[in-house]
């Protein structure tokens, strides 16, 4: 019985999901940069559309100096973790005090450690970093729609200010070069989300009999203990001379 009704619990939730799966693109897009002022060290590069990625990389820079990069019109997230080897776990959004996280702000900064130095942000928590989110919705219809509103909200054009600067201000730009680049989102499909029933009921099923093993185990083995001590006990007294 009660794998029939954990087998029918299954069935209704995967027939009548009220989640969506969204798709988007996940294209990288390197933006043109243009110097502010001929011979300093201080460009600019302009975005748009829905964006979560935002890496800026500058080879040639004097060792020890700081490469800045500034937004005005929104607050971004950035951390020296982000996208390293040593911390392929690391969440960005997951925020404790024991703990490395992202910080948010118009600016951010990185010290110049080599020829080449990359400093890594995130535009947008909301939208997928992958390309694949899950929404909760009433049907296909409105579930298409609160996809499109989410990937509307966050269409805007960004002025990415990249500036290289020392002790004694800003750098000349003699030398150094930058790239830009963007990973930018627009819908591709929206799915309702589905799971197999078969596969679902096997895995109920193995863990509905692994729990009763589980659960029966223990007083068996006391059960067959205490029934073996008494046979045992049973027999040696059996065997003991009489006195």
């Amino acid at each position: 019985m009660l794998v029939l009704v954990l087998a029918f619990a299954v069935y209704s939730n995967t027939v009548d999901s009220e989640y969506y799966g969204y798709t988007t693109t996940n294209e990288s897009v390197e933006l043109e940069v243009d110097e502010k002022i001929e011979g300093e060290g201080s460009w600019q590069a302009t975005s748009t559309g829905a964006l979560t990625w935002i890496n800026v990389t500058v080879s040639g820079a004097p060792e020890g100096s700081t490469l800045r990069v500034e937004v005005s019109s929104v607050e971004w997230y950035h951390s020296p973790l982000l996208g390293t080897p040593d911390a392929e776990n690391f969440n960005c959004g997951e925020w404790s005090e024991v703990t490395e996280t992202c910080s948010l702000a118009h600016t951010h900064e990185v010290v110049v450690a080599d020829e080449d130095t990359t400093l890594r942000g995130i535009v947008s928590m909301e939208l997928p970093l992958e390309g694949l989110g899950y929404l909760q919705s009433d049907n296909l219809e409105t579930a298409q729609e609160s996809a499109q509103t989410l990937i509307a909200n966050h269409n805007e054009t960004i002025v990415w200010t990249i500036t290289v600067f020392d002790d004694e201000g800003v750098t000349s730009s003699q030398g150094i070069e930058f790239s830009v680049v963007v990973v930018r989102h627009e819908i591709v499909s929206v799915t309702e989300f589905k799971l197999d029933p078969v596969q679902e009921s096997v895995y109920s099923f193995a863990t509905l009999v692994g729990c009763f093993s589980l659960l029966l185990a223990l007083p068996l083995m006391v059960y067959y203990s205490a029934m073996y001590k008494a046979k045992r006990d049973e027999q040696i007294r059996i065997e003991a001379p009489e006195p």
